[in-house]
């Protein structure tokens, strides 16, 4: 394959990947249109990691969102006062803090992704069986490539 050809392959690619993305973020968006107007975009991030990865220490979770911990800090306060996190000293260390969901937060990304999960289910309907294979085999060959954990990954680290 000449370049010519490589680039012109990589550029339809990217076009195409690039309407895909807004079709997903426009699902994205009409599920969090239900959470309520309390919780913010990264407050809802927070819950996501919360709900995949059990309770965590308040300065990983910082390190995952890419935000200083006395930011964090202060939407931690606000989750709290929400009722949407607790904050307990850990018992290996008087000095860490960790968060944990509450039943409330848990709620709010259950709720969430079931609306997702309805959205990308009637999306799929709309496709063969075997479209639909080759759907979720782009899906799997996209999420590698971005270093995306896979669900069975996810359950043997305990998310």
């Amino acid at each position: 394959m000449n370049k010519d050809t490589a680039q012109a392959r990589e550029r339809e690619a990217l076009e195409q990947t690039l309407t895909t993305s807004r079709a997903l973020l426009g699902i994205v968006a009409r599920s969090l249109a239900g959470i309520p107007d309390s919780v913010s975009l990264p407050q809802f991030r927070v819950l996501v990691l919360l709900a995949s990865r059990g309770p965590a220490r308040m300065g990983d979770l910082a390190q995952l969102l890419g935000v200083h911990q006395s930011s964090f800090s202060r939407t931690a306060d606000r989750m709290e006062a929400a009722g949407l996190i607790i904050r307990e000293q850990s018992p290996g260390s008087r000095r860490e803090v960790l968060v944990s969901p509450t039943k409330d937060g848990l709620r709010v990304v259950e709720e969430v992704t079931e609306a997702r999960r309805r959205d990308i289910a009637a999306v799929l309907t709309r496709l063969t069986p075997s479209d639909q294979d080759r759907v979720a085999a782009a899906f799997a060959l996209f999420a590698e490539a971005a270093g995306e954990p896979t669900a069975a990954e996810n359950l043997v680290l305990g998310m």
